[in-house]
């Protein structure tokens, strides 16, 4: 089996069922994590899990992951749009990435409208819902396979 693939969730992800439910569904976190779990584990792989509402601890994951882990499928939720040290991070770990969001940001304020983490991403997944981590999942899978 290869190293496994981190699925990093950022700030108020832990909030997934409770937080605006019109927006984000009624999918708790805990049940993204169940599906993606079952989707590596359909492909032959296994998720890495986390969430963190500290962009320090997000940053040192994914300097770890470097070494430890195949592929990094990331929602940093609001620090995507302001977070240069995130994007940094993740160009230093070499790692193909799959970028999630739940919503549409490009429907959303102007403000969301741009993601920083893009540049770092091979794929970016956005306006899916909770499935979007499945595809992400999937997506990363086809990556490791060529």
């Amino acid at each position: 089996m290869t190293k496994p693939v981190l699925v990093l969730n950022g700030p108020n992800l832990n909030m997934l069922g409770v937080r605006e439910p019109d927006k984000y569904g009624s999918a708790s976190l805990q049940d993204v994590e169940a599906m993606c779990r079952s989707v590596a584990a359909a492909h032959g792989l296994a998720a890495d899990c986390r969430q963190s509402n500290d962009e320090g601890a997000l940053i040192s994951w994914l300097q770890a992951a470097r070494t430890s882990h195949a592929a990094i499928i990331i929602n940093a939720g609001g620090y995507s749009h302001t977070s240069v040290a995130l994007l940094d991070a993740l160009t230093l770990s070499a790692l193909p990435v799959v970028e999630v969001h739940i919503t549409n940001i490009h429907a959303r304020e102007e403000f969301r409208h741009q993601s920083l983490l893009s540049r770092a991403a091979r794929a970016v997944i956005c306006g899916c819902g909770v499935d979007g981590y499945s595809y992400a999942m999937q997506t990363v899978a086809k990556l490791l396979a060529s």
